[in-house]
C-alpha cells in the first residue's frame, strides 16, 4: 500500500506520511488508525502549542502491540524554537543555550515516542538569524554523529537564498524539506528545483485546504470521471508522480484508506502537466 524514496542519508521514506497536528485528545487513536490503515511515516512534533507528541508515541505503542515493528516505521519529529511554542508550556528550558534546548526537546521527543532513535529529526523553522541557525543545524549534525538520528532536514524555510546557504556551510547535508504549499510563495517552485537538483525529499502540507481551486479544476474533474478516483486521489498521485509528498492529516478512516490508495494507478506526464497548470504551480 505504500512506496518510498531513499533519502541522500540512505533512509527509506514513505512518500505518504501521517500528520498528526492540531489532533489535540484524539491523537494516540487516529494514530493507532493511521498505522492500522498502512500509513508507516508518522510526522510530529515537540511542540505542545499544536502536537500532542505524548498521545502519538500512545498510539504508536498500541501498534506495535499489534505487531506493528520499530524497524518498519519512518517516524520524523522537530525542534521548534521558543518564538514557536506556547510560552505556558515550552518542553524544554528556556533558559538554556540554544544547542541545550534543542538536545532537551530531542530528549523529551524520544521518551514522548518511547523510542530511541528517530528516523528524522527537523528544525521547525530557520532560526531568527543566521548564527543562530548555523547552532542549531551543527547541534543537529551532532545527534546523526552519534547514531541518534538518522537524518536532519528543515521546515518553513522559503528563502531559496537560505536554504542553499545551509546546505553550503552543512557538514550532514539536509536530506528533507518540509513547506507549506500554496500559491502565496509559488508553490516553492525555485526550492523544489534545488531540491530536485541535490537529492533533497521534498514533504508538504497544507495541500488540499490551501488548493481548492485545483482539485475543482476541470483537468482533475475529468481525471475524476476517467480513473474513478477522487478529486484528493488524482491530486496526490500527480505530486507523488512530481517528487512531492505530502503529509496527511486527514481524520478520516476512508480518505486514510482512499489516500494509501493513490498507489494502484499512474498518470501519464501529459495529464500531470493539465493539472499542474490549474495552480499553475
Amino acid at each position: 500500500m505504500q512506496q518510498y524514496f531513499i533519502s541522500s542519508a540512505g533512509v527509506k521514506i514513505p512518500k505518504l506520511i501521517y500528520g498528526t497536528a492540531w489532533k489535540e485528545d484524539k491523537t494516540a487513536d487516529l494514530v493507532e488508525l493511521a498505522l492500522a490503515k498502512g500509513f508507516r511515516g508518522i510526522d510530529t512534533a515537540c511542540q505542545p502549542r499544536h502536537y500532542k507528541e505524548p498521545l502519538v508515541g500512545e498510539g504508536i505503542q498500541r501498534a506495535y502491540a499489534k505487531g506493528l515493528k520499530r524497524e518498519d516505521l519512518f517516524l520524523q519529529t522537530k525542534f521548534t524554537s521558543i518564538s514557536g511554542q506556547d510560552p505556558d508550556d515550552i518542553p524544554y528550558d528556556q533558559d538554556k543555550t540554544l544547542s541545550e534546548q534543542i538536545l532537551e526537546s530531542f530528549t523529551v521527543s524520544k521518551i514522548n515516542l518511547k523510542t530511541d532513535y528517530l528516523d528524522s529529526l527537523i528544525l521547525h523553522s530557520p532560526m531568527a538569524n543566521w548564527d543562530e541557525t548555523l547552532v542549531a543545524w551543527q547541534t543537529l549534525e551532532r545527534l546523526v554523529e552519534t547514531g541518534e538520528v538518522k537524518q536532519i532536514g528543515v521546515s518553513n524555510c522559503y528563502d531559496p537564498n537560505l536554504l542553499s546557504k545551509l546546505y553550503q556551510h552543512a557538514k550532514i547535508k539536509p536530506a528533507l524539506l518540509q513547506n507549506r504549499f500554496y500559491r502565496d510563495t509559488n508553490y516553492d517552485s525555485e526550492l523544489r528545483k534545488f531540491c530536485d537538483e541535490n537529492n533533497i525529499f521534498y514533504q508538504c502540507f497544507w495541500t488540499l485546504r490551501a488548493n481548492v481551486h485545483i482539485l475543482k479544476s476541470k483537468a482533475i474533474a475529468k481525471l475524476v470521471e476517467s480513473k474513478g478516483k477522487t478529486d484528493a486521489q488524482i491530486f496526490f498521485r500527480c505530486l507523488n508522480h512530481q517528487n512531492i509528498h505530502p503529509i496527511i492529516g486527514t481524520t478520516s478512516s476512508k480518505h486514510m484508506e482512499e489516500d494509501l490508495d493513490i498507489f494502484s494507478f499512474s498518470l501519464s506526464d501529459e495529464e500531470c502537466e493539465l493539472i499542474k497548470k490549474s495552480g499553475p504551480y
